[in-house]
């Protein structure tokens, strides 16, 4: 059984997404907010380390010596779930272009300071958020 099956990740996922910080409390005409690979990483470790551990990734970035991490996984399987689903799955995708960027940081809840590793690669930073009609 896969890790992804075995620590049930897409419920810990949907759960992460569900708990994304809405600034208005009405909600938005653009639907909910979206959160990068790296952001979704974050929360998921810190909710649920033993995913990571089970993998034996950390969360991402660069300067971690591996292409292998908690954000690369999660990118993987939640875009193989869209295309595998399409319209059914729960949560949907996006790319956020690289064109003028030049660096996306993140920070975890300890402090620790995290850079993507997709900027300026040209590799696609992947987006995720729950679609509408889930957890609304």
């Amino acid at each position: 059984m896969s890790v992804w099956s075995r620590h049930g990740v897409l419920e810990k996922v949907r759960d992460a997404l569900a708990a994304v910080t809405i600034v208005n409390p009405n909600g938005h005409h653009l639907g909910r907010p979206f959160m990068t690979a790296y952001q979704l990483a974050i929360k998921l470790d810190e909710a649920h380390p033993e995913v990571a551990r089970a993998l034996g990734v950390e969360i991402g970035g660069s300067g971690i010596g591996s292409h292998n991490s908690l954000a690369q996984y999660l990118a993987h399987e939640l875009s193989r779930g869209i295309k595998e689903a399409g319209g059914s799955y729960p949560i949907e995708g996006a790319f956020l272009s690289n064109d003028h960027v030049t660096a996306l940081n993140y920070v975890t809840s300890d402090g620790r300071e995290i850079s993507s590793s997709a900027t300026g690669s040209g590799l696609d930073v992947t987006l995720f958020r729950l679609r509408s009609a889930d957890r609304v």
